[in-house]
């Protein structure tokens, strides 16, 4: 793996931090080919993936160095558009922990993860127009899934950059943290996760990821599925369990309380 992304491995997660210092974290064809692997091993061994960024930046963009010297072909290779669209696709949930900028490519980044968390500093959108070129590395089709149809127009059109405060508001965040209780504040969403049923939170991510006109054909056939799953089975029976034992320490306890005297007349 590349010394451009850091990875941290746990048995139920992966944190990966862009970190290229000198360009702000700028997504370049070596951190793109960082990430492909990443995706290539969490697609065999699926877990959670945390993405966060160096230095109090997320990432400022794509390397516009490498950029400027693209030609129409690399534009219909989707350099960044299949990396990212691979990332989104991933069988278990990621968290994008932001701070700092989220520009570009960047953005585009954040935009595949399924949950997005920030700062106050945060400051993301796509400025590409200003650049001579589009955002078309996903910004055109998730957008307007996080931020509804109106906002994405407004911000794709004018390059407009939202701070944090703004994009909570937006829904692109889903909440906001101090800088150094964001890795925190992703790791307990990661605790949270995990301490799910995995199947059943690879398969609510399929159906948020499916279009319209798949449902509910396509909720229906999963939980057909988990309905089969051993999985299943014993979580439900430890839940009734757990419910009974709490029912009869109830019971138990009206049994042992002291019962108070009567009132004399």
């Amino acid at each position: 793996m590349a010394d451009t992304l850091r990875l941290e491995d746990k048995a139920d997660r992966v944190v990966a931090t862009l970190d290229r210092p000198e360009t702000r974290n700028a997504i370049d064809q070596e951190l793109v080919d960082a990430l492909h692997a990443l995706c290539a091993r969490l697609e065999d061994e699926p877990r959670i993936l945390i993405l966060t960024g160096a230095g109090g930046v997320f990432a400022s963009g794509a390397d516009i160095a490498q950029l400027r010297d693209r030609r129409a072909e690399d534009a219909r290779r989707g350099i960044n558009t299949r990396v990212f669209d691979r990332i989104a696709a991933l069988p278990m949930p990621v968290i994008a922990a932001i701070d700092g900028y989220a520009l570009g490519g960047g953005a585009e980044l954040a935009y595949a993860a399924d949950i997005r968390i920030g700062t106050p500093g945060v400051r993301i959108g796509n400025p590409e127009p200003g650049l001579g070129i589009i955002a078309a590395a996903g910004a055109s089709y998730r957008l307007p899934r996080l931020v509804g149809e109106a906002h994405a127009t407004e911000l794709l059109l004018t390059g407009r950059i939202l701070s944090g405060d703004e994009a909570y508001a937006w829904g692109l965040l889903s909440s906001l943290h101090e800088p150094e209780d964001l890795h925190q504040a992703a790791e307990k969403l990661a605790d949270r996760i995990a301490a799910l049923d995995p199947l059943a939170v690879r398969h609510t991510k399929t159906t948020l990821r499916a279009p319209a006109v798949a449902h509910p054909a396509i909720d229906l056939a999963l939980q057909a599925e988990l309905f089969e799953s051993p999985e299943k089975h014993r979580r439900m029976t430890a839940f009734l369990e757990r419910k009974s034992e709490r029912k009869a320490e109830r019971t138990s306890e009206r049994k042992t309380e002291p019962k108070t005297e009567r009132k004399q007349k």
